[in-house]
């Protein structure tokens, strides 16, 4: 008998309700609803329209429904370090702050005041992002932190909206840069640090922890019932990192194992690359590196870096769109396979690509900082982003190897980006290594075998990633250019010595 699940996927550009159905270890993935997910700018700041997102996503519930068809569970995933404020009455304390508001900097100023990032580094584990919950608290004010009650990252927040059960999962927890690794609990020296009540973080449950049923009102709105709410992995690449179609896993966490030979990009607005370790690495070089050590399934470590990803090709479509040049995905990755190849190469994670707006004219700026030629072109300027982005992955997968003393065999590479068959190319090419690609719906194939998991249908996350395997053809992009590569890869690698300061 076919089970189904419902998976909430809430990402940066929009999200999506998908209907998951598990059939004789298969799994069939089909898209119930979408809507977008546009960040409302007020007086200067940025904010997420959370009250819009949770009336999208009951419109999808609605329509869920009228396929009458038996339901057993649903979670949401979503992007990290975002956050609810609920007050005592359970109710969200507007705004909710986009990542990329302005305030974010004035909290690194605060948080550093306060503690060094050594400290924090030792404590947490996670990389340094200006974007991170951290420094995003320290820019509350006062008088919000006081009417607070509880905070909830936004995966989280929504699996509350739907079950009334407020606990952190893990996975999304451990993006707040306030959690500890290794104790597995929020890190008490640093909430003493900056001024923050224990009690505003709330249980942290592991990933597959079962909530309870959706609540009586929204099964009656909605014409839902008998659905049962779980915490699946509520942070968007940990479900995606349980997707990865691998054949080896990490140790338990405390339990001797080798490093991996295999390593993971999802690709999407974000590049996040990484290994899956039984245990953090919390040392000195990791800190420099920057790297992070979020919680995946079943407790294991995902060792990644978030890199900038195809935000600035986005950004660039979203600038050309507004001034009448309208082009789909597709014909800027075609104009960009027929334009030169290494005529300019920009360092993505330089600070300037962070914030939105004027993304051709900050790469235009970029080139004739460092001497190159301004590409003159929206294939060019494509290709350039693609090309340079490609060689942070080659960069990012050196240090990588570096840190656990284990060299790459693959590169499983999954999520929405992967659909772009170039950036797949450039990148089988810049790493000289196989890329398995797929599957694209990774977060949302994350989040149903997950919920599976809890329901007692799937045994183990190994029995996952085989359903993943038997249910999603897995297509390998084969290295080639080598010596191209390898010299555009210098010149990559001057750059960033060039700029050394770096942003996400």
């Amino acid at each position: 008998m076919p089970t189904r699940y419902l998976a909430c996927d809430l990402g940066a550009e929009s999200g999506r309700l998908m209907l998951g159905t598990l059939d004789a270890q298969r799994l069939i993935l089909e898209e119930v609803h979408r809507f977008a997910n546009t960040p409302v700018k007020v007086n200067g700041s940025l904010h997420w329209d959370i009250a819009r997102l949770f009336q999208e996503l009951k419109a999808g519930l609605r329509q869920a429904a009228a396929r009458r068809l038996p339901i057993a569970s649903i979670s949401t995933d979503s992007w990290g370090v975002d956050y609810l404020l609920l007050d005592a009455r359970a109710a969200i304390l507007p705004p909710t702050y986009h990542y990329r508001d302005p305030r974010c900097q004035q909290g690194v100023q605060r948080a550093t005041a306060k503690v060094d990032r050594e400290t924090i580094f030792a404590e947490t584990g996670i990389q340094f992002m200006p974007l991170n919950t951290i420094f995003q608290l320290a820019a509350e004010s006062p008088e919000r932190l006081r009417k607070a009650k509880t905070i909830l990252g936004i995966g989280d927040g929504f699996n509350f909206l739907l079950s009334g059960v407020a606990w952190a999962e893990q996975s999304l927890a451990s993006t707040f840069q306030l959690y500890n690794p290794r104790t597995r609990t929020w890190s008490p020296r640093l909430l003493h640090a900056l001024g923050l009540p224990a009690n505003l973080f709330p249980a942290v449950v592991p990933a597959g922890t079962r909530l309870g049923r959706l609540l009586p009102d929204l099964a009656r709105e909605t014409g839902l019932s008998e659905l049962e709410v779980v915490a699946s992995c509520s942070h968007d690449t940990g479900a995606a990192v349980a997707a990865v179609p691998a054949d080896g896993l990490a140790a338990a966490p405390g339990a001797p194992g080798t490093a991996p030979d295999w390593a993971y990009l999802s690709s999407g607005t974000w590049s996040l690359m990484g290994v899956e370790l039984p245990a953090p690495v919390i040392t000195d070089r990791c800190r420099e590196l920057n790297f992070t050590n979020e919680i995946g399934y079943g407790g294991s470590i995902r060792l990644l870096k978030n890199i900038s990803g195809l935000w600035i090709v986005q950004e660039c479509r979203r600038e050309w769109a507004a001034t009448g040049r309208a082009y789909d995905y597709a014909a800027l990755t075609r104009l960009a396979a027929e334009a030169p190849p290494f005529r300019s190469l920009v360092n993505p994670t330089d600070p300037r690509f962070l914030s939105p707006d004027q993304m051709p004219a900050k790469i235009a700026a970029f080139c004739r900082d460092t001497g190159q030629p301004v590409p003159a072109t929206p294939g060019a300027m494509i290709r350039c982003a693609l090309e340079s982005l490609a060689l942070l992955y080659r960069h990012t997968l050196a240090q990588i190897e570096q840190l656990i003393g284990q060299k790459m065999r693959r590169l499983h590479l999954v999520g929405g980006g992967s659909q772009n068959e170039l950036l797949n190319q450039f990148a089988a090419n810049a790493l000289q290594i196989p890329v398995q690609v797929g599957p694209v719906e990774a977060t949302a194939t994350g989040n149903v075998l997950v919920q599976a998991i809890a329901l007692g249908h799937l045994p183990s996350l190994a029995a996952a990633r085989s359903v993943v395997r038997a249910s999603i053809p897995i297509r390998t992009v084969s290295p080639a250019d080598g010596p191209a590569w390898a010299d555009a890869g210098r010149r990559f690698q001057r750059l960033l010595a060039a700029n050394p300061k770096e942003s996400p």
